[in-house]
């Protein structure tokens, strides 16, 4: 079985300091490939070094977090279109808006969030969203550029079924993450995952984060190597082989990220 994992933050120092480490062990547990995460200039361009160090095994995302916003030079956009030049930066993104945490105020978020829309659509690259606590003012985005931005893909998706809904409303793809095996937390999403479409379906680790609590022993943090747990999980909920998933999510992220 292969594996894409779509999301996985290298750049965080608990990966960063072993990657090479971390790369071998997603590998040997057939995890072939993994999109790193870029969210705000400096750790994009740190995901595009990486991809240089790695490229049969990594691409990237390039852009700005809502936690990041409120920090976002004058000219980010300018600086992310540079970065987005990178042969295997495909996507724009993380980017979005979080209402949960604000650590960005709201106003700011949306300035900075419609930019990158703005500039996805320009560059013909898809979206990698972020979104808590905000999905009416977010969409209400994404209905707007919908039409001008070839892709978008809810990153680490929590929600239900009526969030899952408005979401595939738009045509966005759905990252499902360790958050799917989380008896206290994740039981809106184990009801909604029956009805994400089969084309539209990706798995993620969103690692250092979000380690699956269904693993025994646990260990101290998320790595991409864990992912088939979380499409072992993902497949008994959807009553299908782990290997069907595997072959499914596999061609998801190849043709969403057009590799």
């Amino acid at each position: 079985m292969r594996w894409f994992d779509c999301g996985v933050n290298l750049t965080n120092p608990k990966l960063y300091r072993d990657i090479d480490g971390v790369i071998q062990r997603a590998v040997a547990a057939g995890v072939e490939r993994q999109l790193v995460i870029g969210t705000n200039l400096r750790e994009s361009a740190q995901a595009i070094a990486l991809c240089e160090q790695f490229p049969q095994h990594l691409v990237a995302t390039v852009g700005i977090h809502p936690h990041d916003a409120a920090t976002a030079p004058v000219d980010f956009i300018e600086q992310l279109r540079q970065l987005a030049a990178h042969p295997q930066v495909v996507a724009i993104g993380e980017c979005g808006l979080d209402f949960n945490r604000n650590f960005s105020p709201p106003d700011i978020q949306l300035q900075v969030f419609e930019a990158q829309l703005q500039l996805a659509a320009e560059l013909e690259l898809p979206v990698y969203l972020h979104e808590r606590d905000a999905q009416q003012r977010q969409c209400d985005l994404l209905e707007r550029y919908r039409d001008h931005i070839p892709k978008m893909l809810t990153h680490c998706f929590t929600g239900g079924k009526k969030e899952l809904a408005r979401y595939l409303e738009l045509g966005c793809y759905i990252g499902i993450t360790g958050w799917l095996c989380d008896e206290r937390r994740g039981q809106q999403l184990q009801e909604a995952v029956n009805d994400i479409p089969a084309a539209r379906l990706l798995v993620e680790t969103d690692a250092p984060y979000l380690l699956p609590r269904t693993i025994r022993p646990r260990p101290a943090y998320n790595e991409p190597y864990l992912l088939p747990e979380v499409g072992k999980v993902l497949a008994q909920f959807r009553q299908q082989e782990v290997a069907d998933i595997a072959a499914l999510t596999w061609r998801n992220s190849i043709d969403f990220f057009s590799l």
